[in-house]
């Protein structure tokens, strides 16, 4: 006869496994949102990393290294290149990681030019190509706050602009991936910063 315990144990490592946590050939996307280059900023259109941006590149370039990832992909964006190049100087580049268009207009406020649905599908596709070449692997996907928003939302099932957060300067989100199944795992993870 199965003890209280044993009832418990069963249920959690059920739980996980439907979280795709441990489960053999799931695929791990961390999503790490650019360094910082606003302080210091003196070129608009794609301005390199501010010194406190080449820190935290740093940081989570070791804490990333550690992990040993099987590919690392970034937007052409300078700022998310620089901060790929801390992690590895095998970065690939991937168009489609690029931020979503927007406009600043003069009262400071954020006019995005692409809709909420093209970044999901386009992100969509990114992770489904990745996957697809690394298989069962773990892999790093350099990007923007928007874009990366628009993908977190898109795994969890949410209205574009429901989720609440803004994933700060080199923060870790990550996406577990098997088959037709995506789970976030953890959002906006900034410990190497602490």
């Amino acid at each position: 006869m199965a003890t209280q315990v044993e009832h418990v144990t069963k249920a959690m490592l059920a739980l996980e496994k439907a979280f795709l946590i441990d489960v053999e050939g799931t695929s791990e996307i961390w999503l790490v949102r650019h360094a910082d280059c606003y302080r210091e900023m003196q070129e608009a259109d794609d301005p390199p990393l501010s010194t406190l941006g080449r820190d935290q590149a740093e940081r989570v370039g070791r804490r990333i290294r550690n992990s040993q990832p099987a590919a690392v992909y970034t937007s052409p964006y300078r700022r998310a290149m620089e901060t790929a190049r801390a992690i590895t100087e095998d970065a690939q580049v991937d168009r489609r990681l690029v931020e979503m268009p927007l406009v600043i207009t003069e009262d400071g406020r954020l006019d995005f030019q692409e809709t909420p649905e093209s970044a999901v599908a386009r992100m969509r596709a990114v992770i489904d190509d990745v996957v697809a070449k690394h298989e069962g692997g773990r892999v790093v996907l350099v990007s923007h706050a928007a874009s990366i928003l628009a993908c977190l939302t898109d795994t969890l099932h949410l209205e574009p602009g429901s989720l609440r957060l803004l994933p700060y300067y080199t923060s870790i989100s990550t996406i577990r991936v098997l088959g037709d199944r995506r789970m976030v795992g953890s959002l906006g993870d900034v410990a190497h910063l602490e």
